[in-house]
């Protein structure tokens, strides 16, 4: 790829094209146009996609940004709205799981908290929109970012051997980001003894858009609506956490016994259950970085900052990372500023450190919580799950932070344009 004819000062590189790197160029080219350079840096982007069967949560807050940007519309049809959300709190072998919190799934009339969509449709519609508003996509990964003499741009290498000056890097290159390293910004963390295994399952009764986490003594399961289809005409995704020390014996199993695993969690209120993928594990964990940006560098997404899926707020942190970084970078360009200055790079670090902050204190709290069999904390976890289930006002302030519509909230996530 030849040198990009802007200015290098007019020119921002992101490392990494998934979800949050992919929104973040949509977001900057739509709303600084020609005479901005978007670059989107990624060896994924080489050749068809992958086989993906993983899908997300998409808050309100960030559908409204999706929507603002055009790329909502292209994914809706692989969405299904949440109408409701269930929890209980039981044993793996309990027949019966006592239901102690439900949520309706509105945050305003007509306007559904969460919605969910599947990860290879929303991907496809990024790349669309970023496409056709000339967001340069490079099929190489980014080696390194370097400060040039006098600090005006940052030199950026790609793994192809070619490179740019841009005036700002973004690694969007996932937990084990290599140009966080390579900044020295340090990562503060740990490691649960626990895996999420992730899977779509077919079944006979439709889920009505109800989404239900079942909290065990090994972690949460969760059963999350998707659109119907599939072997028996209605589809859940489950996000199912288990003890690490357990999981290579629980994905060895044939079919018919793993579906007679899952069947123990699932429940039957949906009928006769089937795989629709086979299902994937990864390792869950608890991460931070010390700062979220450096010499004309920022964090984003993964890169910054790693939750436990027990809420699920992992994406929507990271497209509120997006949110708020675009707006400082758009601010600043039209007012003639240095994007990669560090009064806009600040700004979004003091935008965000607090708000992931608080829901990585809050996602490792509930799981330390309810990952547990000891009865006193049963006892008082399942008071509290019950007195919320009578505080109207409470139930509704949950359901407002779940959307990602409280506080001070970015334009973009109000589903205003920049």
């Amino acid at each position: 790829m030849a040198q990009s004819s802007e200015p290098a000062s007019r020119r921002i590189v992101i490392a990494g094209g998934g979800i949050a790197g992919l929104t973040l160029a949509v977001a900057l080219k739509q709303a600084l146009g020609e005479g901005f350079g978007v670059v989107v840096a990624d060896p994924a982007l080489a050749g068809p996609p992958r086989a993906d069967s993983r899908a997300y949560a998409v808050a309100a807050a960030a559908r409204n940004m999706l929507e603002a940007l055009g790329v909502w519309r292209l994914a809706e049809a692989a969405s299904t709205p949440m109408t409701e959300m269930i929890i209980t709190d039981s044993r793996t072998p309990d027949v019966v799981r006592p239901v102690f919190l439900t949520f309706d799934g509105e945050v305003e009339p007509g306007q559904p908290f969460a919605h969910m969509v599947e990860n290879a449709a929303l991907t496809a519609a990024l790349l669309q929109v970023a496409r056709a508003n000339g967001v340069a996509l490079r099929t190489a990964g980014v080696s390194s970012g370097a400060m040039e003499e006098g600090g005006g741009v940052i030199a950026v290498t790609f793994s192809d051997g070619g490179s740019l000056d841009a005036a700002l890097l973004v690694a969007a290159d996932g937990a084990r980001s290599k140009l966080r390293e390579q900044a020295g910004i340090g990562w503060v963390g740990w490691s649960y003894p626990q895996s999420g295994i992730v899977a779509t399952i077919g079944h006979e009764r439709p889920h009505e858009g109800r989404a239900i986490e079942h909290f065990l003594p090994s972690g949460p399961f969760a059963i999350l609506p998707l659109p119907d289809g599939g072997k028996l005409g209605h589809r859940s995704s489950i996000v199912w956490t288990e003890r690490s020390a357990n999981v290579p014996a629980l994905l060895a199993l044939d079919e018919s016994d793993l579906l007679l695993e899952i069947e123990r969690r699932f429940g039957l209120e949906l009928g006769e259950i089937a795989l629709e993928s086979r299902p994937g594990a990864y390792p869950l964990s608890f991460g931070m970085a010390r700062r979220f940006v450096a010499d004309r560098l920022a964090l984003l997404g993964d890169a910054a900052h790693v939750v436990h899926p027990i809420a699920g707020q992992g994406l929507n942190l990271g497209l509120k990372d997006v949110a708020a970084l675009a707006e400082v970078i758009v601010d600043a360009a039209r007012l003639g500023l240095d994007v990669g200055g560090p009064d806009v790079l600040e700004g979004y670090e003091t935008g965000r450190r607090f708000d992931t902050l608080a829901m990585g204190v809050v996602t490792d709290g509930l799981n330390r919580l309810f990952s547990n069999d000891s009865t006193p904390l049963r006892l008082a976890r399942d008071l509290g799950l019950g007195l919320v289930e009578r505080m109207p006002g409470l139930k509704r302030f949950f359901i407002r932070e779940a959307a990602g519509l409280a506080g001070p909230t970015p334009r973009l996530l109000k589903g205003e344009m920049l």
